[in-house]
């Protein structure tokens, strides 16, 4: 008796759909995400239990590190140029359109403005060695002056942190201030911030903190 052929079934599988779909999602994460700005330093916020988000446009964030310094970061690069040429002009200071440029590209700022230009002048890589502080030795000290001490004329002439934020202000009275500090940061530091900004009337702000999780046992239930 003869055997009884099988026909045989082809086993390729058609994925031009499954790729179709691949593209979609792709593009579709590429044109929703937020890309996270590149910090100078690594800072551990405090937890709270705060679930408020922090808008994600119009942001003024000043970032505190561990030590005590100083930084700054503006969302739109066009206010960056406007606030830098501001804060230049009051000190004096010509920049060049090279500097401006790359000004505008700058994630996080934080040097005082009389180094401005050293600052500028350095490589993306040396710039950010500078923010960590190790550019010292060469005059570029790391984080924007926040003093308040006063001169003899009564004015806090050293504190940068006002200046700053006044200008930024000013370019854009849209804008929402977040301070991101370290969870260690010394509280004279805290201090001075607070101050500077309560002296140009600019008392509310936003605190980035780590979301603390809270068990279950451990909720105040408010009657």
């Amino acid at each position: 008796m003869p055997r009884v052929k099988v026909k045989r079934k082809s086993t390729l599988i058609d994925m031009t759909a499954m790729s179709d779909v691949t593209v979609l999602l792709l593009t579709f994460f590429m044109l929703t995400s937020t890309f996270v700005q590149k910090e100078p330093v690594q800072v551990n916020t405090p937890d709270s239990v705060s679930e408020i988000k922090i808008p994600e446009t119009d942001i003024l964030q000043i970032l505190i590190d561990q030590d005590g310094k100083i930084y700054m970061s503006l969302d739109r690069p066009s206010d960056k140029a406007n606030v830098l040429q501001d804060v230049a002009a009051q000190y004096g200071m010509e920049l060049t359109d090279e500097e401006i440029l790359k000004f505008r590209t700058l994630p996080t700022f934080g040097t005082p403005i009389g180094k401005m230009k050293s600052f500028l002048a350095l490589s993306s890589d040396d710039q950010d060695k500078a923010l960590k502080g190790e550019f010292v030795a060469k005059g570029i000290p790391a984080g924007i002056p926040c003093d308040t001490t006063k001169n003899e004329q009564g004015v806090d002439d050293k504190n940068e942190v006002k200046v700053w934020v006044k200008s930024a202000r000013a370019v854009n009275s849209n804008l929402r201030i977040a301070i991101k500090a370290a969870a260690g940061t010394p509280y004279p530091t805290i201090r001075n911030l607070m101050t500077s900004l309560q002296d140009i009337r600019e008392n509310r702000y936003n605190l980035i903190t780590n979301l603390k999780n809270i068990k279950d046992e451990e909720r105040v239930v408010i009657k």
